[in-house]
Formats: structure tokens, sequence, C-alpha cells
């Protein structure tokens, strides 16, 4: 599986932050239920490398992967956790360098387009608008498209139901990343058929 394909597999990728280990794998079942397969568990917890390790061990329908990755080390430890793929907010050289070498899809994170077009050199076409709304949102990527039209993104920050099918509509986005497919309130009261439920509106959007 490559950056593209693994951006085509669901319209949302949810950016999942897990506090508590033991709700990993329901969560994770919840969201393949709605329609979600790409899972992004970010490193902004403790129970991070934990819980991919569980989603890939007991959801084998969920391609889970590891966010906020920003340094060769971390990436290392993820891949060995279990992860499938590797986003970043930004992008270092050494930290290219060694997904280079991982061979792992990794989509890095952009906010201009200089960064675009270095990220593009490094062998990243696949990419992270990131703070996608902070920086211009739908309006930027459609202003790019003209001029970076290899280049394929998946804007991440500020992005939510109501707005996610703007993006979506753009022929330079292959998906949005969002938190609000995970609340934390609904996690922590363990509502699995409300998280599936908003998995499935979240994949309507792309048919919208």
């Amino acid at each position: 599986m490559n950056a593209l394909e693994l951006i085509e597999l669901s319209p949302v990728m949810p950016v999942i932050v897990v506090r508590d280990p033991d709700t990993a794998v329901d969560l994770a079942r919840s969201l393949v239920a709605g329609g979600i397969r790409t899972l992004e568990i970010t490193l902004r917890s403790a129970a991070a490398l934990e819980a991919i390790t569980a989603i890939q061990n007991q959801v084998p329908d969920a391609v889970v992967g590891v966010g906020t990755v920003r340094t060769p080390q971390q990436l290392d430890a993820a891949l060995r956790a279990g992860a499938r793929f590797a986003i970043s907010p930004g992008l270092t050289e050494e930290l290219a360098g060694a997904a280079r070498a991982s061979g792992t899809p990794f989509l890095p994170g952009v906010a201009t387009a200089s960064e675009a077009m270095r990220a593009a050199e490094l062998g990243f076409l696949v990419q992270k608008l990131f703070p996608a709304e902070a920086v211009g949102g739908a309006a930027l990527l459609r202003a790019w498209h003209g001029p970076l039209p290899d280049l394929i993104f998946c804007p991440t920050g500020g992005i939510h139901a109501g707005n996610a099918a703007q993006y979506l509509a753009l022929p330079n986005v292959g998906c949005v990343g969002g938190s609000w497919l995970t609340p934390a309130a609904a996690i922590e009261a363990r509502q699995w058929d409300a998280i599936t439920a908003l998995a499935r509106e979240a994949c309507a959007l792309a048919a919208g």
C-alpha cells in the first residue's frame, strides 16, 4: 500500500488521542463498523503505542497508523508497535530520510507552497496540509491545484462535519483529517454506537 492508496480507503481519517488503552479496540471497531478504516493514533498520549499494537492485533479491518511523528526515533517506535503508516505535522531532512528508508506510507505536514514543493522533491507527493483552516483552507488548496497539479493532500486542522464536504470536493484532496469522529466524552462514556453513527455520516460526506 502506498500513500495514495492509503488516503483513498476512507474519506475522513480520524485524528485520535487515546487516553485509556482499554478503549482502543472498541473505538477502532466502532469506526470500522461505520465505514472508516484508516485510523491515525497521535503521539499525544502515553497510551498511543499500546493502542496501536492492540488495534493492529485485534481489529484486522482497520488500517492503523501513527500521527504527530516528529523524529526518526518516534517513527521507529511506532512502526515496531504495528503502525502501518505515519503522519507528521511538518518535515525535517532527518525525518524524511527515515520515512523513505522505512518504506511505510508517510504524509509530511506542509503549510506553504515552498514546503509542499520541498516535500515533493524529497519524494512525498501525498501530503498533509496543516493546520488547514489556519493557513487558508479550501481556498488555498484550490489555488495550489494549478501550479502543483501532481500533489494530493489530506488537510487537517479545523475541519469538521460542517466544512469537510467542501474540502472533499476539491480535485487535489484525497481525504480529510479530523477529531470530530472521536469526541472525548463519547469515548469516556464508551458510547460506541454514537461513534459508529458519526463514522457513517462522515462516509456520506464524500458522496455529497
